[in-house]
């Protein structure tokens, strides 16, 4: 059977062998041999939905002179019903073939349950967060008191998060990628780090804040189990120091079209929650900062001669020395990760300043008067300017740009926004055909005149302001340095005078020059 559409909306149906075609005056056209009669019933499960039912109640109230001979029983389901675009064709067409498919021996549409599985998946992306007092039918808790056991039930929940995310981890992404030989275990070992070691580090944690909780869901004392864990939070060292390295291979290795098809895959799946590897790979360093800041609630909600009242402070203490030694550890890893990128074109540009220095204040994007894009590194004693490259394996490499100033005799100058760019300097580059300058500033390096002011440009305001503080403080504590070393070789007795220069005022370059000249 079909349906056809012409230029004066005729409306044909073919029917069995040897009987008679009508058109839509009614009137005889000429008969076509045909085959034993077929039909076919398309089932089209995205565009059903719940107004069937009144879609063929309307479609039966239709002008009654189209005629429809009736149809023979057929066992053969080979035909075809041609889709039409009209609306109101299209809906005859969908109303007929549910009428014959209760009139032949057709097989029946699908039930409606099934149409479900064109639906988007129905995981959440997002944990539904619940509430302490979400747990508990009852309590005669002050206000305080609640929030303090939200913030403990927080604590708790956020362990038990963690050690979900870090378990499917190793499941999803770690296990399958070994086994499908996505990439070897070497490239996985220095991707994971010691990733496995941490999910039995919280799984203690998470027991024993469980059998803090007494018959009715209340914790009491916290603070001596957090003071005798928190030491097995050191093994942040290894892992955070890693993540370095770890994510410059995972990126290089993203260029591959395994990796990457596979990883994307995983991120498209429900259980991801739409968060790609590395986000999963950050996840332990994000718990561990969180660390102090929920210790600060629960202190803040913990009433007066409580039991937690003096432990607390101690607990506090310890956490934020331990965050505070992985940072440190962390920022020396990843400044040794970028000396070693660095391609000198020069023997000149190798600096001892770059070799000593032991972190990073900041490293970024900026733009020099040129429109190439740099990327800048600010060491403890050395600014650097580099240009991204890849080595013959595909490792990111930074060749060095211009040669590169120590930080102790560098001047900065701010450029404000809008100021006239004179000499041709910023046109262009900067500001694309206009004399207006933004989010600039200027270096360059006292007593060396072979070395040329570099003009460089932020992405944003924000961003210049990142690198002006930095600059500043590295500046400051760079002359410092400088002067407390060459005040100990003269004299074993230092010059107490010369400790003004680490409190000199930030605000102008010509007022710390004028200082060192005095």
């Amino acid at each position: 059977m079909e349906v056809e559409e012409t230029g004066e909306t005729r409306t044909s149906w073919s029917s069995g062998p040897g009987e008679t075609h009508f058109d839509h005056a009614g009137k005889k056209r000429k008969q076509d041999p045909a085959p034993e009669p077929v039909i076919r019933i398309i089932e089209d499960e995205e565009e059903e939905d719940e107004g069937e039912m009144s879609d063929h109640l309307k479609d039966s109230e239709e002008p009654s002179n189209k005629r429809v001979k009736p149809v023979a029983k057929s066992n053969s389901l080979t035909g075809v019903i041609t889709p039409v675009k009209t609306p109101a064709l299209k809906r005859i067409g969908q109303s007929i073939s549910r009428s014959i498919s209760f009139r032949t021996d057709a097989r029946p549409l699908p039930p409606a349950p099934l149409r479900s599985r064109t639906k988007a998946s129905s995981f959440p992306r997002r944990r539904n967060s619940q509430c302490w007092s979400d747990t508990v039918e009852s309590h005669d808790l002050t206000a305080k008191e609640i929030k303090r056991q939200e913030v403990i039930y927080e604590l708790t929940q956020g362990e038990r998060q963690l050690i979900d995310d870090l378990s499917l981890v190793k499941k999803v992404y770690y296990e399958p990628m070994l086994k499908l030989d996505i990439m070897t275990e070497s490239e996985l070992g220095q991707i994971f780090g010691t990733l496995d070691s941490l999910i039995p580090l919280h799984q203690d944690l998470l027991s024993r804040l469980e059998r803090l909780r007494g018959s009715e869901k209340t914790v009491g004392e916290v603070g001596p189990t957090l003071i005798n864990w928190f030491p097995c939070l050191e093994a942040y060292v290894t892992y955070c120091c890693n993540q370095v390295g770890a994510k410059a291979l995972l990126d290089q290795k993203k260029q591959e079209k395994r990796v990457e098809h596979f990883l994307r895959l995983c991120q498209e799946s429900s259980f991801s929650r739409k968060l790609d590897l590395w986000n999963f790979l950050d996840l332990p360093r994000s718990r561990l900062v969180k660390y102090p800041l929920l210790l600060k609630e629960i202190q803040k909600c913990t009433p007066p001669e409580h039991p937690d009242e003096d432990s607390l402070p101690d607990a506090l203490e310890l956490i934020q020395s331990i965050v505070a030694e992985v940072n440190k550890k962390t920022g020396e890893a990843e400044c040794q990760f970028y000396r070693r990128g660095l391609n000198y074109l020069e023997e000149s540009q190798r600096l001892p300043e770059i070799q000593q220095s032991r972190f990073l204040y900041c490293h970024g994007e900026l733009k020099n008067n040129k429109g190439q894009r740099l990327h800048v590194f600010l060491f403890e004693l050395a600014l650097v300017l580099t240009r991204p490259s890849e080595d013959r394996e595909g490792a990111q490499v930074f060749q060095v740009y211009r040669q590169p100033l120590p930080n102790a005799s560098i001047n900065l100058e701010e450029i404000p926004d809008g100021e006239a760019g004179g000499g041709g300097t910023f046109r262009g580059a900067f500001t694309g055909g206009n004399d207006k300058v933004k989010n600039c500033f200027r270096v360059s390096c006292r007593g060396r005149s072979k070395v040329h002011p570099y003009s460089l440009q932020a992405n944003d305001s924000f961003s210049k302001q990142q690198w002006i503080t930095c600059l500043r403080q590295a500046i400051v504590q760079s002359r410092d340095r400088t002067a407390q070393t060459s005040q100990s070789q003269l004299s074993p007795h230092p010059d107490p005078a010369l400790y003004h220069i680490a409190e000199l005022s930030l605000s102008s370059d010509t007022e710390m020059a004028d200082h060192t000249s005095r």
